[in-house]
């Protein structure tokens, strides 16, 4: 991590993990030392509906308690959202998006206005391939890490094992942590 502080906006829909997303990165950073916080914010609670999660990470104490207004990074888990809600809204000029969807970068800026730098990771397809579902946080998060190492990758993925490794079957367990490594090589 670069930055002193670094914070991440996170945009999905119910059910998608962008909740458990901010919360596995940010216990991953606690882990290492680093102060967090992590928390959700909620529309119509169901399924489906959009969310917005968000996480802070930092070096020293964090002394600031409210949205994050201003993100580093604009993580959307869902694709459907970039035409629906202004998921640019407030990215610093020298941050970038991460978006899950297999169109490129190009598409991406077209639909949201964004000219900043967008990165892309088919993180539902790598989901499907190696979970057998298209819960696609676990992905992104791995394609995120990759481009900013907020957390390494080794302490998101023991992170993971300890919070979900009696909530999920082995073979689970094996798929998401193989989907976290194929989209660290694959996002572009």
């Amino acid at each position: 991590m670069k930055k002193e502080l670094v914070e991440i906006r996170f945009h999905g829909r119910g059910g998608q993990g962008a909740k458990t997303a901010a919360d596995l990165l940010g216990h991953a950073a606690l882990e290492e030392g680093k102060c967090i916080q992590s928390f959700p914010e909620y529309g119509p609670e169901r399924a489906g509906a959009p969310i917005k999660s968000f996480v802070r990470i930092s070096n020293c104490v964090i002394r600031v308690h409210s949205g994050i207004i201003e993100p580093d990074i604009v993580i959307v888990i869902d694709p459907t959202l970039l035409s629906s809600v202004n998921v640019k809204e407030g990215l610093k000029k020298d941050g970038f998006m991460l978006v899950n969807t297999k169109t490129g970068p190009g598409e991406v800026s077209k639909i949201t206005g964004y000219a900043g730098k967008i990165y892309v990771c088919d993180a539902t397809g790598i989901a499907l391939q190696y979970i057998g579902s298209p819960v696609p946080n676990m992905p992104m998060l791995g394609a995120l890490l990759k481009i900013e190492e907020v957390v390494k990758k080794e302490s998101l993925i023991e992170e993971f094992k300890k919070k979900l490794g009696k909530k999920l079957k082995p073979e689970k367990m094996a798929g998401n942590i193989k989907a976290v490594e194929e989209a660290y090589n694959g996002v572009k």
